[in-house]
């Protein structure tokens, strides 16, 4: 959390999170490039001092925001099973709620479309990205763990490159379906992934 949001108080932090979750559903509905100041703020019932006031960086910034609530609910989207890959059971439950995920988002990623707007090299965005990645990765390697410690996952499985390699096929098979609306390659590395590891 930023010093701003830090300084904000509960009224403010939630009347702040308000204003995200607006103007990520009108960015869901209508696009990042048809998407005013003046939408959102009649989605949120906001004023333009009010705005101003949460995201004095303005439309970058609430950009970015709404970037990292989407990030959010990429991985929130994946609970329960993402924070309890303690059997193989829980692992295919894993990999059922992303492949729903994504099938029900369909080709239209909020993500994508908020960071080609914002620009993905800027450090606000990357950071957004990091974030993402790291958590995703963290989550994906606490469960190779688990299973380790239950004899599941032999000892001598590299954990780190191991979750990394499972998120980079995931991530390929996400960019795939994107392009072309086919969810086999994601359907495809999560399962050869999970393969992997069962016979290690």
């Amino acid at each position: 959390m930023d010093l701003q949001v830090q300084n904000l108080t509960a009224k403010g932090r939630a009347t702040r999170q308000r204003i995200i979750q607006g103007a990520a559903e009108v960015i869901r509905a209508r696009g990042v490039a048809l998407t005013t100041l003046d939408d959102i703020m009649n989605q949120t019932s906001t004023s333009k001092s009010q705005l101003f006031h949460y995201f004095p960086g303005g439309k970058e910034q609430l950009l970015l925001a709404v970037a990292a609530f989407e990030s959010q609910m990429v991985l929130d989207d994946q609970q329960p099973h993402l924070g309890a890959l303690t059997s193989w059971a829980a692992w295919q439950r894993w990999r059922d709620a992303v492949v729903d995920r994504y099938r029900r988002q369909g080709q239209n990623c909020p993500i994508a479309v908020l960071m080609s707007e914002i620009g993905r090299t800027t450090p606000g965005a990357e950071a957004v990205t990091a974030e993402l990645i790291a958590k995703w990765h963290g989550a994906i390697a606490n469960g190779i763990r688990s299973m380790q410690a239950q004899g599941k996952v032999t000892g001598s499985v590299d954990v780190e490159r191991a979750a990394a390699a499972l998120l980079a096929g995931i991530q390929g098979g996400v960019g795939i379906m994107l392009a072309t609306g086919d969810l086999t390659y994601l359907e495809a590395a999560l399962d050869e992934g999970i393969d992997r590891l069962r016979a290690s």
